[in-house]
């Protein structure tokens, strides 16, 4: 069966080969596992929590509506990363065969009530449409997210993605050099002069409004291993906790996998998207593999 649907969870698999699928967890609309030929793509911590009681560490993680902490108005009282890790999203079914392409839905009546509270008013109206296209050797993950309100409001979006790789000592990111972007360890903003991003160290930046033609490749010795394409999502976190913030992080497990994963997040979260009512906004990731190392200046 292409779509196999528990209580839990939800899983796509590629019609040519039963060894390329992706699983999602209806809590949270959270990606936990994406295999190509039975091959892992994405990292998911071994304490990861899927039965509902705390958002994923690991897969790829929905943001909406604020990226991290906010202290701008209405958004002060929201926890991290908002309400749409943590509320249970409906599986709204298939859509296309080919590619393989299915859809979740998320509004105010299903969305986690004590993180919903404290957006705004608690009053704002909207409906998130996520969809999943499964191909044999890519991943794309879109968003629409629609205002059914009678009132404007805003909103961060984020795919918080976890890419699996062999050793983070070996990685690099290219396509950044030149680019603006926030440091959120040394809370500077500067432009990146590296000719690529290399790890050493705990790392986590923002860069902002980098061109959309612009291809992302995580490079381990010399090969790419992931490409991340992004369409109407300006901006790319980077991150990886190193040693000491895993160390900190009850659910982050094995406390060296650090080692394992970089998180590449397309988003748009320097700023606030504002929709009018009766407006819709959307962004889309594609990952897929393979290819040669493509760079593009500023």
């Amino acid at each position: 069966m292409p779509i196999e649907q528990t209580e839990t969870t939800v899983t796509i698999t590629s019609p040519s080969n039963p060894n390329t699928k992706v699983s999602v967890l209806l809590y949270g609309a959270s990606i936990t596992s994406w295999t190509i030929d039975s091959v892992e793509q994405l990292w998911l911590s071994s304490a990861a929590k899927l039965d509902g009681s705390k958002p994923v560490r690991g897969g790829i993680p929905l943001v909406f509506p604020v990226f991290g902490k906010s202290s701008a108005e209405g958004f002060e009282d929201l926890p991290q990363h908002g309400f749409a890790r943590n509320s249970t999203w409906e599986f709204l079914g298939q859509t296309k065969e080919n590619p393989l392409t299915v859809q979740f839905g998320l509004g105010p009546e299903a969305a986690n009530p004590d993180v919903y509270s404290k957006w705004d008013k608690g009053d704002n109206d909207f409906t998130l449409i996520f969809t999943v296209e499964l191909k044999d050797d890519s991943l794309k993950t879109s968003i629409e997210v629609s205002n059914t309100d009678t009132k404007p409001w805003k909103f961060n979006w984020l795919f918080h993605t976890y890419l699996k790789i062999d050793d983070i000592d070996d990685t690099l990111v290219n396509n950044l050099p030149g680019e603006k972007c926030y440091d959120q360890l040394l809370k500077e903003t500067y432009e990146e002069k590296a000719p690529a991003v290399d790890f050493n160290g705990e790392l986590d930046r923002i860069y902002q409004n980098v061109d959309t033609s612009k291809l992302l490749q995580v490079i381990e010795l010399g090969k790419v291993v992931h490409n991340v394409e992004r369409e109407n999502l300006p901006d790319v976190v980077v991150w990886n906790p190193w040693d000491k913030k895993s160390a900190g992080m009850a659910d982050f497990e094995p406390k060296d996998g650090w080692h394992n994963m970089v998180c590449i997040e397309p988003g748009h979260v320097h700023d606030f998207v504002t929709l009018k009512p009766g407006e819709s906004w959307t962004g889309a990731q594609t990952i897929y593999k393979g290819d040669s190392i493509k760079l593009q200046s500023i």
